[in-house]
């Protein structure tokens, strides 16, 4: 079992930054990748970007490219999602997740943390 808490999110205005962090727990040594979802309302769920914990490899959404990173410190089971210049069609509630290297599914989710962004 692995546990995912998502934090970080609020209210910010067209041109912030934020960002968002996801604290693993658990069977953490079973992790391959963290990845970064978002679901805006009445939208289906987005995927954002993903980071391998143990080589750091990171991938992202084009319409994330530039704007957002992904990081990771293994040493406190943390995940990051730096949101740069935000817009308003980045409001959404943003999901961690994490997989094996024997799945291709996300097998674990946290609670998500609401980011909305103002124009």
């Amino acid at each position: 079992q692995v546990q995912l808490v998502e934090s970080g999110g609020g209210l910010v205005q067209t041109g912030d930054s934020l960002k968002l962090s996801c604290v693993a727990s658990g069977r953490t040594d079973t992790i391959y990748e963290m990845g970064w979802f978002r679901q805006a309302p009445g939208q289906e769920r987005e995927f954002v970007g993903a980071v391998t914990l143990r080589r750091g490899n990171t991938r992202h959404a084009d319409s994330v490219k530039g704007r957002f990173t992904i990081s990771r410190d293994n040493a406190k089971n943390v995940v990051y999602l730096q949101m740069n210049d935000l817009k308003p069609e980045d409001t959404a509630v943003y999901y961690c997740a994490s997989r094996t290297i024997t799945s291709s599914a996300y097998g674990y989710w946290g609670q998500g943390t609401q980011v909305t962004v103002s124009s």
